[in-house]
C-alpha cells in the first residue's frame, strides 16, 4: 500500500531514506514499505521528543535508536496500553510494558515460537488445493467510488538500543486498518505502530510535493492487479524481471512478492488463484504442518527459507478450508539483527487478516455497510 508522506518534510524523507537504505539489508525482503512507514513515524516521534527535551533544558536519558527487522504486515489488536499486558497466542507470546513505548505502542519481550518442521513433500498438491479453494470463493469486484478495506492484527520485532545497550523487543499486538480506492490514489490508514492518532492519517495522493507514485508489483493498486496476467509461467517471469536486484536471491524475492500480494492487497479472483499456482513453480518452497497467525489461529503454512538471513517466511492457511489466514517471518537458522541478538525461534513479524471487503467510503467498515 502507498504510505502518505504529507506529514514529513523533504529533509526528513532524505534522512529517512538514507537510514532506510542502511537498515533494509537486515529486513526480510518485501517488508520495506511497512517499515518505511514505521521508520518515518519514529523519526517524527523522536524529533518531537528531542524538541520537548530541549525546551525543558535537559534530557535524562539517551533517546532510543531502533532498527526494524520483521514485518508486523509488510505489515500485524490492542491500543497502546498504560498497564502491563501479557497475551498468549498459541506458541507465540507477546508481553508489553506500559512505560516502554515505541511509535505509540507498548513494547515488551520478543515474540517467540517453536520452529515448525518443514518438508518439501506435498507442496504442489497443497498449493493446487489452495488455488482451487481460492477460485471457488466469493470475490466481489471493486468499482469506482468504492474502497478496499483490509483489517489485520499484527506485531513486529526489532532490536532497540538505549544508552548503548541493545535488546530484542516486540510491539504489542494491535489492529491495522487500511482503506484504498481501486486506482490507489485515495486511502486512509489507522495503525498505532505508524501514527499515535486514533483517527489515523490519509494515504491519498498526490502528497504535498505533488508526487503520485505509479503502481507496481511492490506497491500495487487494485486496478493494476486487474491487468496482470493470470498465466503462472508469464506471471512468474514478470515477477523475476521486475524485482531483479531486490532481496537476497531472485527466488526468495519472488516468493515474498507473492506473499505481499496475498496480505495487504486485493487480487481479483482469477489472479488470486493464479498466485498459488505461480508460487508452486518457485524452487525451495516447503510445507510447515503447524504455524500460528497473529490471531492465534493454527494452520498449515506454505513457506520458504532465506538461506542468507536464516529467516523463513510462512503463509498460513486454514487446514480444512485452505482460506488464507495470515503470515509470519521466523528466524529458524543462525542469528540476525544488531550483534546477532535475534536468535532462532524469534518471530520477527506476524500478521492475521481479520476482514477484507469492499466498502463505499473511507473509514466505513463492513459492519457499517448498508
Amino acid at each position: 500500500m502507498n504510505a502518505n508522506t504529507s506529514r514529513q518534510n523533504a529533509a526528513a524523507w532524505e534522512e529517512g531514506a538514507q537510514l532506510f537504505d542502511r537498515t533494509t539489508r537486515d529486513l526480510p525482503p518485501g517488508r520495506h514499505q511497512f517499515h518505511k512507514e514505521r521508520m518515518m513515524a519514529q523519526i517524527h516521534e523522536t524529533r518531537q521528543a528531542e524538541q520537548t527535551g530541549n525546551d525543558r533544558g535537559a534530557r535524562q536519558t539517551t533517546p532510543a535508536r531502533t532498527r526494524r527487522f520483521g514485518l508486523p504486515r509488510p505489515a500485524i489488536t490492542l491500543p497502546a496500553m498504560a498497564a502491563t499486558v501479557a497475551v498468549a497466542i498459541g506458541a507465540v507470546v507477546v508481553t508489553s510494558g506500559g512505560e516502554d513505548r515505541q511509535g505509540g505502542l507498548a513494547t515488551g519481550s520478543a515474540l517467540t515460537t517453536t520452529v515448525g518442521v518443514a518438508s518439501s513433500e506435498g507442496v504442489p498438491q497443497l498449493l493446487d488445493e489452495i488455488a482451487l479453494a481460492a477460485a471457488d470463493g466469493k470475490h466481489p469486484v471493486a468499482g469506482p467510488g468504492q474502497y478496499i478495506y483490509i483489517e489485520s492484527k499484527s506485531a513486529g520485532t526489532y532490536v532497540r538500543t538505549v544508552n548503548d545497550k541493545s535488546s530484542v523487543v516486540s510491539d504489542a499486538l494491535h489492529t491495522r486498518q487500511v482503506w484504498m480506492s481501486p486506482d490507489g490514489t485515495k486511502g486512509w490508514l489507522i495503525d498505532p505502530a505508524v501514527n499515535d492518532s486514533p483517527e489515523g492519517e490519509t494515504l491519498s495522493l498526490p502528497d504535498e510535493q505533488g508526487n503520485t507514485p505509479q503502481a507496481d508489483l511492490n506497491s500495487p493498486s487494485y486496478d493494476y492487479l486487474t491487468k496482470l496476467t493470470t498465466d503462472p509461467d508469464k506471471l512468474l517471469a514478470k515477477i523475476y524481471k521486475e524485482t531483479k536486484g531486490q532481496g537476497n536471491t531472485p527466488d526468495q524475492q519472488a516468493f515474498t512478492t507473492i506473499g505481499d500480494l496475498l496480505g495487504e492487497s486485493y487480487p481479483p479472483g482469477e489472479l488470486y488463484s493464479a498466485l498459488f499456482k505461480t508460487a508452486a513453480k518457485i524452487p525451495g518452497v516447503v510445507v510447515v504442518d503447524d504455524a500460528v497467525d497473529a490471531a492465534g489461529r493454527h494452520g498449515v503454512a506454505v513457506a520458504r527459507l532465506d538461506e542468507t538471513s536464516g529467516q523463513r517466511e510462512e503463509w498460513i492457511f486454514d487446514k480444512k478450508t485452505h482460506v488464507f489466514l495470515g503470515d509470519r517471518t521466523v528466524q529458524v537458522k543462525g542469528t540476525s539483527g544488531e550483534g546477532g541478538l535475534i536468535k532462532p525461534g524469534t518471530v520477527l513479524g506476524t500478521s492475521a487478516i481479520m476482514k477484507r471487503a469492499i466498502v463505499d467510503g473511507i473509514k466505513e467498515t463492513p459492519s457499517q455497510a448498508g
